[in-house]
């Protein structure tokens, strides 16, 4: 396997035997998660959006809140139909980053490993969900292989030229 993979001069070329159902359930799983969450700052504003982003101590929160929860909300949308997926991951790694740096290290800090392992362990696996997006792309079963399966073919054939 390592020589064909140095063969072909590009370890994430495998990817592209991945059957299209195993890109589409992490797609679907961290969209329908992202997306839920942003309805949610709405929908719980003084639990979930506006008053725990006071809570946590992020500034500007009436602003913030409202924007966290649109960015959920459309790039959870676009991950679900995989639709500029790989851009749409970028925003929530961002998200995630700023929860887990805002959220997760104050527990560490006052509670130890442990006590953060536990509460972290939704924001980390959203965070791996994300990276494997970032790498694996959306997959044939998606908006983004559709719209672009053209334009590949025209690549490929002036390649060959």
């Amino acid at each position: 396997m390592a020589a064909q993979l140095s063969s072909r001069g590009d370890v994430f070329s495998r990817l592209d035997a991945v059957p299209s159902i195993a890109l589409v359930i992490p797609r679907i799983l961290v969209g329908a998660v992202f997306l839920s969450e942003g309805i949610q700052k709405f929908l719980f504003s003084g639990s979930l959006g506006v008053g725990r982003f006071i809570k946590i101590g992020i500034p500007a929160p009436e602003a913030l809140a409202p924007f966290v929860g649109v960015v959920e909300i459309l790039c959870g949308t676009l991950l679900l139909v995989g639709f500029l997926t790989r851009i749409a991951a970028i925003p929530l790694v961002i998200n995630m980053l700023v929860a887990i740096t805002t959220t997760k290290i104050p527990i560490l800090m006052e509670r130890g490993f442990w006590a953060m392992a536990h509460e972290a362990r939704t924001d980390w696996s959203m965070l791996l969900g994300l990276a494997f997006i970032l790498l694996a792309g959306p997959g044939n079963l998606s908006l983004d292989h559709r719209l672009g399966d053209g334009k590949r073919r025209e690549i490929k054939a002036e390649s060959t030229l």
